[in-house]
């Protein structure tokens, strides 16, 4: 089933309203456009076949004027020769063919106007067409525009996920290896001249506690 069931559907669409309803507006879209252009070949036939109908009716009418034309110049022959009633006959036969292109003329009329119609739906949907083409760019561009975005917030997403993990770690590990080295430097540089006095006052402390002990042991002896 489709989406329009007749011209009239089509150019009294809110094309906009239908697209912000649909699950798919891609997909509604490109449908839309399908059956807009399958409308527009047809009633474009519809309209060329009624221009030839106009076309030929006016080709009949002409014809049926002519040959009114011609009883009317024969009736006028007769009443000439005194022939009243070929005269008579003459005239009926010019008020047939007149009846006929009169009635042919109003055939014409309706012709016209259908045709006058079928021009104007033909224009409101190009119109309608166009838009919904116009309608069908915007929504590809935004699509892939989504898709770019989604794409690089992927990126960004990994890079903070791993990248970013990866690299601060190797960094900390860094800063772990430089504060090591610095430990191994200050470990075999040679104690500060302070200390090593303290490292003195120290041995002459133990120095003389030792000989008052060997001086004590000697006594007892």
């Amino acid at each position: 089933m489709g989406i329009f069931t007749r011209v009239r559907d089509i150019i009294s669409a809110n094309i906009n309203a239908m697209l912000d309803k649909a699950e798919d507006p891609e997909k509604l879209v490109k449908l839309m456009i399908r059956e807009m252009e399958d409308t527009l070949i047809e009633i474009k036939a519809n309209c060329a076949g009624s221009m030839a109908t106009q076309k030929k009716i006016q080709r009949e009418m002409a014809s049926m004027l002519d040959l009114a034309k011609t009883w009317d110049g024969k009736a006028s022959l007769a009443v000439d020769k005194h022939r009243e009633d070929l005269a008579r006959e003459a005239l009926l036969e010019k008020r047939r063919f007149i009846e006929r292109a009169e009635a042919l003329e109003k055939e014409l009329d309706q012709a016209k106007d259908l045709v006058t119609q079928y021009q104007s739906d033909i224009v409101q949907l190009e119109d309608k067409l166009a838009a919904a083409r116009e309608k069908q760019r915007l929504l590809v561009q935004r699509h892939r525009q989504a898709q770019d975005r989604k794409r690089k917030e992927n990126g960004i997403r990994r890079f903070d996920t791993s990248d970013a993990v990866q690299r601060f770690e190797e960094f900390e590990h860094r800063i772990d290896r430089m504060e090591a080295e610095a430990d191994l430097v200050n470990y075999a540089r040679k104690p500060p001249l302070k200390d090593q006095f303290d490292a003195l006052e120290a041995d002459t402390e133990i120095e003389r506690e030792l000989a008052e002990l060997k001086a004590r042991k000697t006594a007892q002896q």
